[in-house]
């Protein structure tokens, strides 16, 4: 019987040698990215500071490796696929049946006041002379969950040179919004007479990002930090249907070439099946808090890397406009939310 020929082996190995040879490409700028993580993480635990903030600051101190040398290629790898990755499994922390138990009518005025908001940055971004994708993006990571949204939305939106900017500013923005919320927001509900329920509402349909919501309502009560948790999913679970209308309705690219015919992206598709997993009960409550961990991780490493590829100096070229939007998008949205939460009541 004749022996394997060593022809058949070259196709496998050649295979493998292009998998080890991309890997090396990429493997300096994904540790470079992972490294700056590490260290905003760290900040953020020992000293309290947002670790979305830290790590985009971290990254732009080290902008140099983005520009030359062997870290190009991963930290674009890192901004960009482990950024989805990140996205998709945020589908591990919600369930249907979350969604379900917050009832008909405050489902309908939390989605409502996502597309309302992304609806009022569109219509301010045009009256203070930005673009129509800058107050997609802006409004879109006011209405619904801050820099993960952000990420999300820029995924989908066309490409031009102040993408990257326009991106690292509404994170550093909606960072510190959301921080200022978080301690601003409980002293507002009480003087407003709001009881724990509203208050949890109030809370969660307005604070950016997930975990200053949990901080801000746990720190009025059990009941408050419940009802803000859950409705802040909500706003989570709202990633899919704008991700997806934004890939229909925005049919080029930034340099006029076609969208795929297919235009829902797989990571989109992936926090979907990681939704309907999270609520069939078949993963477990440890698998749940790696999943959470491994999404932080990803989007952490993500900012990191798109923090070494912006430039201080284009940001602070951005002016007084960008900054009135969002303040102006996320007063927008609270006084929407409590005017609701009182008709409700």
């Amino acid at each position: 019987m004749p022996s394997p020929s060593l022809d058949t082996a070259q196709p496998s190995m050649s295979w493998l040698a292009r998998r080890q040879q991309k890997l090396s490409l990429l493997l300096p700028g994904i540790l470079a990215s992972v490294v700056v993580a590490a260290s905003a993480t760290f900040l953020s635990e020992h000293y309290g500071a947002p670790v979305m903030l830290m790590a985009l600051l971290l990254g732009m101190a080290l902008g140099f490796l983005s520009e030359e040398g062997r870290a190009v290629a991963g930290i674009r790898f890192t901004s960009s696929t482990i950024l989805r990755c990140g996205v998709a499994l945020l589908g591990m922390r919600i369930t249907v049946e979350q969604i379900l138990s917050l009832g008909g009518t405050l489902m309908a005025v939390v989605i409502g006041a996502v597309f309302l908001t992304i609806s009022f940055g569109i219509l301010l971004s045009r009256l203070l002379g930005q673009s129509r994708d800058f107050g997609i993006l802006s409004g879109g990571s006011v209405g619904i969950c801050g820099a993960s949204a952000a990420l999300a939305i820029s995924a989908v939106l066309p490409q031009d040179k102040n993408s990257e900017r326009n991106i690292i500013f509404t994170v550093i923005s909606v960072t510190a919004l959301s921080t200022i919320a978080m301690i601003a927001y409980p002293p507002i509900a009480q003087w407003l007479g709001l009881d724990a329920h509203q208050a949890g509402i109030f809370l969660g349909a307005t604070i950016h990002d997930v975990a200053q919501v949990v901080g801000a309502g746990y720190s009025m009560s059990e009941e408050t930090g419940d009802t803000a948790t859950v409705v802040k999913l909500l706003r989570v679970a709202m990633l899919v249907p704008i991700v997806f209308s934004l890939s229909l309705l925005l049919r080029k690219r930034g340099d006029g070439g076609p969208r795929p015919a297919l235009p829902l992206p797989l990571f989109i598709i992936f926090f979907v099946v990681f939704v309907a997993i999270n609520s069939s009960g078949i993963a477990s409550a440890q698998i749940q808090a790696f999943a959470g961990d491994v999404s932080r991780w990803c989007l952490v490493t993500a900012i990191a890397a798109l923090g070494m590829k912006t430039s201080l100096k284009a940001l602070l070229e951005v002016g007084w406009r960008p900054a009135t939007l969002l303040v102006s998008e996320t007063l927008f949205l609270a006084a929407l939310i409590l005017i609701a939460v009182k008709w409700l009541a």
